[in-house]
């Protein structure tokens, strides 16, 4: 990779060290379609010509003069495609969450001038031509899936003629390190969007500086699969890993299959968050739970033996031979699972449950948490695949190439190459978070542990006080109470309050077992997280974890809630990140009740 100054360079690089059959490959009528090294380079520069057929260029070359071209889809070849084919014409890619509404849709695509905009499928393209009338500059819709009558992507194709070709080699030729290469917009858990400005040397120099990470573990010709949201740019730039070290990408046909297309693929790995971790763990479980006699016996004695796992410790020849029995008998079938080849599990964007760490890895399948945000590119630190560099509870050392200095508050600050150059049209607020010697402040707290291992403590906005002056730190707590096997969600809550409380969405599903299991009955959730025993389920869970915290930060009261925080119903972000304001106002009576008792 010596020779790669922009990311579309990992095709010519591909070409010449590692050409592939299955560069990318999807599911295309139930079939796994493959697209070759040859074929991608093909594609991509017969639809960049494509598009200076139609008009779109760099201009200028400034940030502002350069045409800005929207992508919102599903995880498909044809993201990547269309994002090498439009940084090598010097435009600029603007990726959108297919979740956004209309409304920040509508603001995004303005805001960013966006001339021309791609997406996956009907509903996205209904989306986009219901605010048509308000969107002045998109001149065209183009539909990854064959949709009719919208325009369809591979009609970009056909266009091309030689002079376009020429003038493609011409402007890709010109496009250097220094230039911006996308524009994405965050939300993150409060305010208007921010248009975030990655260059090809913000991007480029996190793949360069997280290959060596995953050398350690990954070959040429194995493959990754792909589910995360490429428009966030964790999974975009794990994506550019991917193609400069000969890694092919499948992508899942959706987050319902994931589980029968690791099966198909045999992955060697793959990206996630907390999250869904969490629910495979919970499948798990539950199928243990649906075992009987000696069978379910020794399911949760392999669960338990696996719960002490601790990386970090030599725990003595006598627990290693229960472990090897644990895997023979119970944890090799997790692993078998999910694919049987996987190696590794990179888990970003949110903490990840230490009881998660411990299980997965004792199953031998290595989980590398990190840390980053999409403003540093976005990995600043992670547990690496070497038992030795990884430390439970923490994010990892930091990566090459960064520096990372921990403020007087605890606030975690970053300087590096990949800093982003700014927020787009928006100087004061890369101001705030750029400071003069060029750190970015992340907004996070942290500490060093064993003076190599980054641990993020809390959210430095998500630090509040109780009106007896004392500061609570609502993550660690919310954290450790969500190992729990009944607790599915919690915030904690209690700004300028006499004491600590919090809103939790119960496990329904573990919930219901219970209540089957002690003779509980009941009509709905509603009557179910009412009933007095249940009450005192979650009483005796709250008092049990409290004695771990301090005096001030331990759960006096609780709300149980009868619905699931997520995405569609706003309480999540794209990243499944809790929007802690929205949630404020939402349970704001349930919150006055719980104080006014």
């Amino acid at each position: 990779m010596p020779n790669a100054t922009r990311l579309f360079d990992c095709i010519d690089t591909a070409l010449r060290d590692f050409p592939m059959d299955d560069m990318f490959a999807a599911k295309e009528e139930g079939i796994w379609r493959k697209y070759s090294t040859k074929e991608v380079k093909s594609i991509v520069d017969t639809l960049a010509a494509g598009l200076i057929h139609l008009g779109i260029s760099a201009n200028d070359m400034t940030i502002e003069g350069r045409d800005k071209i929207a992508v919102m889809s599903s995880n498909r070849p044809e993201w990547l495609l269309l994002d090498l084919a439009v940084q090598k014409v010097g435009a600029i890619l603007v990726p959108l969450y297919p979740t956004l509404s209309p409304g920040e849709l509508e603001f995004v695509l303005n805001d960013s001038a966006t001339k021309l905009v791609f997406v996956g499928d009907r509903e996205l393209f209904d989306k986009v031509q219901s605010i048509r009338n308000v969107l002045p500059t998109v001149q065209a819709v183009f539909t990854f899936n064959d949709i009719q009558p919208s325009l369809h992507w591979k009609e970009i194709t056909h266009k091309p003629n030689e002079l376009d070709f020429k003038k493609l080699e011409e402007v890709s030729s010109k496009i250097n390190y220094e230039d911006l290469a996308t524009i994405i917009y965050t939300s993150g858990t409060t305010g208007v969007p921010k248009g975030v400005m990655l260059s090809h040397k913000n991007i480029l120099s996190n793949v360069l500086n997280c290959s060596s990470v995953f050398q350690d573990f990954i070959n040429k010709n194995e493959r990754a699969l792909s589910f995360l949201p490429l428009n966030h740019i964790f999974e975009r730039m794990v994506s550019y890993i991917y193609l400069f070290n000969g890694v092919s990408i499948y992508y899942a046909e959706s987050i319902d299959k994931i589980g029968e297309n690791l099966k198909e693929v045999k992955p060697s790995v793959f990206t996630t968050v907390p999250r869904l971790l969490e629910k495979v763990y919970e499948r798990i479980m539950g199928k243990g739970q649906e075992l009987s006699g000696i069978k379910k016996s020794l399911f949760f004695w392999s669960v338990g033996i696996a719960d002490k796992f601790d990386v970090s410790k030599n725990q003595g020849p006598w627990y290693h031979t229960k472990l090897n029995i644990a895997n023979k008998l119970v944890l090799s079938k997790w692993k078998e699972g999910l694919g049987g080849q996987l190696k590794a599990i990179i888990v970003g964007s949110a903490a990840c449950q230490v009881k998660l760490l411990r299980v997965f890895t004792a199953a031998r399948i290595a989980i590398m948490e990190g840390y980053g945000l999409t403003e540093t590119s976005p990995v600043l630190s992670v547990n690496r695949y070497s038992a030795k560099d990884r430390r439970f509870g923490t994010v990892g050392p930091i990566i090459q190439g960064v520096d990372i200095k921990i403020a007087e508050d605890g606030e975690i600050c970053a300087k590096g190459d990949n800093i982003m150059m700014g927020y787009y049209k928006r100087p004061d607020l890369t101001a705030e978070v750029i400071d003069r010697d060029g750190y970015f402040h992340t907004g996070d707290i942290g500490t060093m542990v064993e003076n190599r291992f980054l641990k993020i403590t809390d959210r430095k906005k998500e630090i509040f006080k109780t009106s007896g002056g004392k500061y609570v730190a609502p993550q660690p707590i919310e954290n450790k109470m969500k190992e729990h096997k009944y607790i599915e969600q919690m915030m904690v809550v209690g700004a300028d309050k006499k004491f600590v409380s919090a809103l939790i969405v119960p496990s329904f599903e573990s919930l219901k077992l219970w209540a089957k299991e002690n003779n509980i009955e009941f009509n709905d959730i509603i009557d179910l997280i009412r009933h007095p025993k249940v009450l005192e389920l979650f009483k005796n869970i709250i008092e049990e974890y409290n004695p771990l915290f301090n005096h001030v930060e331990q759960v006096k009261k609780f709300a149980l809630l009868p619905q699931e925080w997520s995405i569609a119903t706003g309480e999540m972000t794209p990243k499944l990140s809790l929007k802690r304001k929205v949630v404020l106002e939402k349970f704001k009576d349930t919150i006055d009740k719980i104080y006014s008792e």
